[in-house]
């Protein structure tokens, strides 16, 4: 058969072997002719071109003729116009794809992306895309675990328990789909019978961020724990505990050798994390010179410049330190050198210190190296500026007001038996009159005291801004740029005498 396209101005030419029907189907990607013999047994199609048609009841319907010939719907129910006039465009660009066998454009990839799955599935019915599986539980966290390689093993163990609790209680064959924020209520309800208060919270923002990146697949239409409340840890002062010198020498001497020994001053009397930070501690990172050791935080090198932090070697851990390197006939890389201590995931310390504890006669404490690293924490700040405390502790002081600080019973006393200072010039007066210096006298004794304008007028600013009101603070301002900062003068520049 041959065939000769002429120009419009003339009539086409057929052979006689091309007396055959033709027919002529617009390309739906390049817009080109394509001229095929028709088949008896195959239905005439036409423009791949979708309609909408709307029934009595308001709903609309979507109809196309598919890659086979065959008229196909897509109801969509009730919806508005421009609605369905939309889909309608998507529909026909995936048609186009089907019969041309191309991928599909990146804005309706992106579209397909944003769509739920009830629409998927419509689609995926008349052939226009794959059918999306259903995915389960346990499949899709077992599958998200996997791609999070940028995670540390601690916080993959702490993952992977908020995974278990998940499937005990839904079953590792419950589709996420089914999972709605009643079930996410009823989890919560269970879990706190199972774990604490503190705990319970980390595990519900856990499963927020499981179903978070699962609606990012598409995976799920809604996140179960979306606008759940409360999952961020919150202060327990319950389990707040200050570890005295007297009971922290009691541990100590409870110790089995000299490295359990420094393994609890470096908590107790270095406020590391334990045991994050004792298992990097090299012997490099200890300056013997400058009595000061570099400490490496696994927990917040992830932030800018908080990789590390220099703690100075205090008094009271030199010993320990200086005991366990003096000991050693061969002096490894770490400083820790406790032969069950693993240091692929931190191993779990707690359990031995708790039994080192109750041999020292005492009970052990909630959070047992946590509250000693508070403890310090606490001590410090009442000898040092809190920036500085934070420095060392590696914390921020927010943070260190509320998790770390501690207020202890010597407080109390110092308090009780110690008079509040008063200034010794203001004497008898009491309440207000004896809490500070007032503007007025500030005014008065700039005045009295002309010949040392610039030293006293500064010392005397200063106490009044520093124990007065606005009002106050403005009329001693006013007052010392009226009468003795500013010179007297006007717009023009000044002349030589």
């Amino acid at each position: 058969m041959t065939t000769r396209l002429i120009g419009h101005s003339q009539k086409p030419t057929r052979t006689m072997e091309s007396k055959s029907e033709l027919r002529r189907i617009a390309s739906p990607c390049q817009g080109r002719y394509d001229l095929r013999p028709h088949k008896n047994n195959e239905r005439k199609v036409g423009v791949n071109v979708a309609s909408i048609t709307s029934e009595s009841n308001g709903r609309r319907v979507i109809q196309f003729v598919g890659r086979d010939g065959k008229r196909r719907s897509i109801r969509l129910g009730k919806c508005p116009q421009r609605v369905a006039e939309a889909v309608k465009v998507r529909v026909e660009q995936l048609n186009a794809s089907a019969i041309s066998s191309h991928a599909v454009d990146a804005e309706t990839s992106r579209w397909l992306a944003s769509i739920d799955k009830k629409l998927t599935d419509k689609l995926a019915k008349v052939g226009l895309v794959a059918k999306r599986e259903a995915a389960t539980l346990d499949q899709f966290l077992m599958a998200y675990l996997a791609t999070r390689t940028d995670i540390k093993p601690r916080t993959l163990n702490n993952l992977e328990q908020t995974q278990g609790w998940l499937v005990e209680f839904f079953g590792a064959n419950r589709r996420l789909a089914d999972i709605t924020a009643g079930d996410g209520d009823e989890w919560r309800v269970w879990l706190l019978t199972k774990v604490g208060e503190n705990t319970a919270r980390r595990h519900c923002g856990r499963a927020k961020q499981f179903f978070r990146a699962a609606v990012r697949k598409r995976l799920a239409d809604a996140n179960p724990f979306g606008d759940m409340k409360g999952c961020s840890v919150r202060a327990n002062k319950s389990r707040d505990y200050f570890v005295s010198l007297d009971d922290a020498y009691k541990v100590l001497e409870a110790c089995p050798d000299a490295n359990w020994r420094l393994l609890f001053a470096l908590s107790r009397f270095g406020g590391l994390r334990c045991p994050s930070e004792h298992v990097a501690l090299t012997w490099a990172d200890v300056d013997w010179e400058l009595d000061r050791l570099t400490i490496r935080s696994p927990k917040t090198e992830h932030h800018e410049g908080k990789e590390s932090r220099i703690v100075p070697i205090f008094p009271e851990l030199r010993p320990y330190l200086e005991t366990v390197r003096d000991d050693v006939s061969e002096m490894g890389e770490h400083v820790i050198a406790i032969p069950s201590l693993r240091r692929d995931r931190y191993a779990n310390v707690g359990t031995m210190m708790a039994k080192i504890v109750r041999r020292a006669g005492l009970k052990p404490w909630p959070k047992l190296f946590h509250n000693c690293r508070a403890t310090r924490e606490t001590e410090l700040a009442q000898q040092y500026p809190m920036h500085v405390v934070c420095e060392w502790i590696g914390n921020s002081q927010p943070v260190a007001l509320k998790h770390y600080l501690r207020v202890t019973d010597a407080d109390y006393t110092r308090a009780a038996s110690s008079p509040t200072p008063t200034p010794a010039k203001l004497g008898g007066k009491s309440g207000a009159e004896a809490g500070a210096v007032t503007a007025q006298d500030a005014v008065q004794n700039m005045v009295q005291q002309p010949a040392a304008v610039v030293g006293k007028t500064t010392q005397e600013m200063q106490k009044a801004l520093a124990n007065q009101g606005l009002e106050q603070k403005l009329a001693v301002f006013s007052y010392a740029v009226e009468n003795f900062l500013l010179p007297p003068r006007g717009f023009e520049p000044l002349l030589p005498d």
